[in-house]
């Protein structure tokens, strides 16, 4: 059985980033990845264009983060800035596009995989794909794995193998009960960055296609605000999507076993009720004898104006002179008020990352080691650390894997 001083579970962003330290540290390092092929579900992100952070502080990057906190040692280690460095000093050009997210020039995450190969290559790695790992067992000074039908030794392991978001690329949750073995805690995984599914279909499925920019969208959970977030929503056949859901999505996820969830959409966020008040009330001076159908046309997208009527008890037929201060009333409230019963989230089949995972109590935030298991470190999404889109997730991933593999070959046992 040959010995490793570092095997890496997991070839993804964090696997291949402890790989490469550890490798560059003059270690001898086995990448372990069960699929044909690294870095499978990184060529997903940003839409297959590989957001791979944002130029956001380090106070306004933590926020975005379910246990943000965790991070903060391993950032002042390794950065967004930092991050870009490596990849531009390896010959990938990078560019920052709005609310700044970082991408390849080239638009193609593939190219963050190329990358990632040749360092792997350069720093001596040694990569055997399509090995499962099934089981770790720790002895007095270095652990034995079980991967495929082969056993590895290794000194030091660092397990990187994600969550269960996206399970087709591997991405299985395997991780988690090779952790449950080795006596670390896995607090509850659900999906995160996904869709949300609604009762009321009929409402979403008219709406169909429609995108909704600026507006704010809050969940309530009995009645108790449990998220917020402000930006860009999508209606789909099942419910809501778009970046200001997938953001929202996991403050439900994680809630839905507690009662009923619903989530309320403010179509005019920027105005006070006094002011949305006076703004109905001009538009229905200005157009007194239209159907108060077509004067909404200024007021909300083509496609949402029935849907919003039968919503706020109006009759689009009315004429704008026949509206009384009641209707208003109503029309305001659906304006600030638009609701929806949730009856789920999407699956992990379809979210963007996994809520949950190792408990950060269990991990050492300065090395990514096991407070538990000696020699034994974490990286990327298996820890309970989520974040929201815009490269936050991938920058946690390289930054956590960074940490794992410099210290996991900092020193020999």
């Amino acid at each position: 059985m040959e010995m490793f001083d570092v095997i890496v579970v997991g070839g993804g962003p964090a696997g291949c980033m402890a790989a490469i330290k550890a490798g560059e540290a003059g270690r001898k390092v086995l990448l372990l990845e069960k699929n044909k092929d690294i870095g499978i579900k990184l060529l997903l992100t940003g839409n297959g264009r590989g957001n791979i952070t944002n130029l956001e502080d380090t106070e306004g990057f933590l926020s975005r983060y379910k246990n943000g906190q965790f991070l903060r040692n391993a950032f002042a280690q390794f950065f967004n800035e930092d991050l870009i460095d490596f990849f531009e000093s390896n010959g990938l050009p990078l560019k920052v596009e709005r609310g700044n997210r970082v991408y390849p020039e080239s638009d193609d995450a593939g190219d963050i995989v190329k990358v990632l190969k040749k360092l792997l290559k350069k720093s001596g790695v040694q990569v055997n794909t399509g090995k499962s790992v099934r089981s770790i067992t720790s002895g007095k000074v270095f652990f034995e794995l079980s991967a495929s039908g082969k056993r590895f030794a290794g000194r030091k392991v660092i397990i990187a193998c994600g969550g269960k978001s996206f399970p087709g690329t591997g991405s299985d949750g395997g991780g988690y009960v090779l952790a449950k073995k080795t006596g670390h805690t896995v607090a509850k995984t659900v999906p995160a960055l996904c869709g949300i599914e609604v009762v009321r279909t009929d409402i979403t499925s008219k709406c169909r296609g429609i995108t909704l920019k600026n507006i704010r969208i809050s969940a309530f959970l009995r009645e108790k605000k449990i998220g917020e977030e402000f930006g860009e929503i999508l209606f789909t056949h099942y419910g809501v999507s778009g970046p200001a859901v997938l953001n929202l999505s996991g403050d439900i996820s994680e809630n839905l076993d507690k009662g009923e969830i619903k989530l309320e959409i403010n179509l005019k966020p920027a105005l006070t009720r006094e002011k949305l008040d006076n703004r109905l009330l001009r538009e229905l001076k200005e157009n007194a004898n239209k159907h108060i159908k077509n004067i909404f046309k200024n007021l909300l997208p083509a496609g949402m104006i029935e849907v919003f009527l039968q919503y706020a008890g109006i009759d689009g037929e009315k004429r704008a002179n026949q509206v009384t201060k009641e209707d208003r009333a109503s029309m305001a409230n659906a304006f600030m008020h638009f609701a929806m019963k949730v009856k789920g989230t999407r699956s992990f089949t379809d979210s963007m990352v996994t809520r949950g995972g190792i408990s950060v109590k269990e991990i050492n935030p300065k090395t990514m080691e096991s407070k538990i298991v000696p020699g034994l470190f974490f990286a990327g999404e298996i820890i309970d650390v989520d974040g929201k889109t815009g490269g936050y997730n991938l920058q946690a991933a390289f930054t956590t894997g960074y940490v794992a593999g410099s210290s996991a070959s900092a020193s020999r046992p």
